[in-house]
């Protein structure tokens, strides 16, 4: 049995309020950004610990084995560098900007809707990834995203990703579908059994299924929307309003809903199909040929840290083949360091379930970002809607 499959019911719950805010990035590299961001100094050197180190930190990303007796990746890093790590568990995106906002905190592992705000704040440092030896490992795919990237500077440490597939239970939908169309259209023999994930920044799955769909729209990056683009997408979410089932953002009722048949299929986790498996479930996931969006998270580093050693200790700690396999076994995701799928079967197995290290299943992944006025796509004659706008939409869109 695969860990994923045996993950923490405290943990998925979690991971449901984590992901519920997530953001990240378009698949391809951003070469420079081009949003304005404070210039803030990066570490030249790394010293002696200070002693300790505070994380602001989602459900499974920093376990001492109080938690999981088998999960216990704290109290070497503690042995080995004296640094003590004192953690506090988030529950959003917008809680853990604003506990970082304190001073209080050196570290957070942040989604790349948080990441945005952060850097765009002067909240957070650029990282010096030479500092980081493990940071080499880390997949390709991963580095100068736009969530962790701008006007060439590195904000943060990669520490796992994975895609919003299309679950469905094969007894309800017994032929494998490739595309997300039963899941929009008006028409679908699903209606009424289709899952749709609730937050705003789920418009951003109905812009993928439009690039690919009305191209004539002109959106190559669903999460650069101009009012036009946004009112298209609106457009569709309402109509999928009228056959949909259900809206989750609570993983432990999704899997209650797809394997027991209430819901025929919808948007999903990999890690919800792992668990609706393992608890005999009919079900499995695919990735539509119009491709998905999906999510990202980065270990950043407070701007006025005061205990910068401990926090560069701790990022190259967490980022060793070691520690990332576990991080991303326990919490169900791919890992960032591509060394974390060698060294044993279940590593192999987990780096394959997830695509860990498949690069041309990720280009068809658009990595969830913070939607802002400056259009991500490159375009500079267009204004393009921001979060605020979405989440107003997404009122409406549900009534």
């Amino acid at each position: 049995m695969k860990i994923t499959k045996a993950l923490p019911l405290a943990v998925l719950a979690s991971l449901s309020l984590a992901l519920t805010a997530c953001g990240g990035s378009a698949p391809t590299p951003a070469a420079s950004g081009g949003i304005e961001v404070p210039d803030i100094p990066a570490a030249t050197e790394v010293g002696e610990g200070e002693g300790e180190v505070n994380i602001i930190a989602w459900a499974g990303f920093v376990e001492d084995g109080s938690t999981n007796p088998e999960a216990d990746w704290v109290s070497e890093f503690e042995d080995q560098t004296g640094c003590v790590v004192n953690r506090k568990v988030g529950a959003t995106s917008d809680e853990m900007v604003q506990l970082m906002r304190t001073g209080e905190y050196d570290l957070v592992s942040a989604s790349g809707d948080a990441s945005l705000r952060l850097i765009a704040g002067g909240d957070v440092a650029p990282i010096n990834t030479d500092l980081i030896p493990n940071f080499g490992n880390i997949v390709d795919g991963l580095k100068g995203q736009i969530y962790d990237t701008l006007n060439g500077k590195s904000y943060g440490v990669p520490i796992g990703r994975g895609a919003n597939v299309l679950m469905y239970n094969t007894e309800a939908v017994p032929e494998a579908p490739d595309s997300w169309e039963a899941t929009w259209d008006p028409s679908s023999e699903y209606a009424g059994e289709i899952m749709a994930y609730d937050s705003p920044i789920f418009i951003a799955d109905a812009a993928v299924y439009l690039m690919a769909t009305q191209p004539e729209l002109g959106i190559t990056n669903p999460y650069a929307l101009d009012k036009e683009q946004l009112a298209a997408a609106v457009e569709l979410l309402k109509g999928q309003n009228e056959i949909a089932g259900e809206y989750w953002n609570d993983a432990l009722k999704a899997v209650s809903s797809i394997s027991s048949g209430t819901a025929a299929l919808g948007t999903g986790w990999q890690v919800i199909v792992n668990i609706a498996q393992a608890d005999g479930g009919t079900v499995e996931s695919v990735l539509p040929k119009e491709g998905a969006t999906g999510w990202s998270d980065t270990w950043m580093l407070a701007a006025e840290t005061e205990n910068p050693n401990c926090a560069y200790k701790w990022m190259d700690w967490a980022s060793s083949a070691e520690v990332n396999a576990q991080i991303a076994q326990n919490f169900g995701m791919a890992p960032a360091n591509a060394l974390a799928c060698e060294g044993s079967t279940k590593n192999e197995e987990h780096c394959a379930t997830f695509h860990a290290t498949d690069e041309e299943y990720y280009k068809q992944v658009w990595m969830w970002t913070t939607p802002v006025e400056e259009c991500i796509d490159g375009r500079t004659d267009a204004t393009c809607t921001n979060y605020q706008e979405w989440t107003k939409a997404w009122t409406e869109i549900k009534g």
